[in-house]
């Protein structure tokens, strides 16, 4: 298609009886002249969903920006000394929440048991848990399946490292026997926030937004 006009090779010569609307036509091609709703026909399959929608299904949610890691710094709640998460989703309906956690500091971090399965995505810097011979770098995808213990380390000569977590469940923070010590899970998770925003004056109610 070029310009509206579909281009016909023509083989016919002067025997056939075929024949082309001056002056479109030259030895052997014929350009015939398209309209545009001849040229242009509607796409079946590029229609809304017309129905009702289904009972009890909740709102989407989209997070803009999310790899921009140089936005609004009142997002970030801290965690801990130079450790922080900025929330993405907290499924209070479901049992697990999604964040990003940012460290700027090396060190261990912390040592937990997974009480179900984890999602991480490394957006930037590396880290990797003592217990497994593997790094997560910048790029990488790692799960974590439910009842792994370990101890998470960012290593010297990383100034910041930022992961998404998808995390089901809960962390059992443990000691090095594996006794607990402490846990977290979305409902402390939503908690903290809600005291974050309300401190740095974006309201308690800020965290509501993430909330499905």
């Amino acid at each position: 298609m070029v310009h509206g006009l579909r281009v016909v090779v023509d083989f016919f010569f002067s025997s056939s009886s075929y024949s082309c609307p001056a002056p479109l036509c030259t030895v052997g091609l014929c350009l015939v002249a398209m309209s545009p709703t001849q040229s242009e026909k509607p796409d079946i399959n590029a229609q809304a969903y017309r129905g009702p929608p289904l009972p009890n299904t909740l709102d989407d949610l989209v997070v803009p920006n999310i790899l921009n890691h140089d936005i609004d710094e009142r997002l970030w709640v801290p965690q801990s000394d130079k450790v922080w998460f900025r929330p993405l989703l907290f499924s209070a309906s479901q049992g697990f929440f999604v964040n990003l956690l940012r460290v700027r500091k090396s060190g261990i971090l912390s040592r937990h048991r997974h009480a179900g399965p984890v999602h991480a995505t490394v957006l930037k810097g590396r880290w990797h848990y003592l217990e497994h011979p593997w790094w997560a770098e910048q790029g990488s995808y790692a799960f974590e399946p439910p009842g792994d213990i370990h101890t998470l380390e960012v290593p010297e000569g990383v100034d910041e490292m930022i992961t998404m977590f998808h995390v089901t469940g809960a962390y059992i923070y443990v000691d090095v026997d594996g006794n607990p010590v402490g846990v977290e899970d979305v409902f402390s998770k939503i908690q903290k926030a809600r005291e974050h925003y309300e401190k740095v004056g974006l309201g308690k109610d800020f965290v509501n937004q993430f909330i499905r």
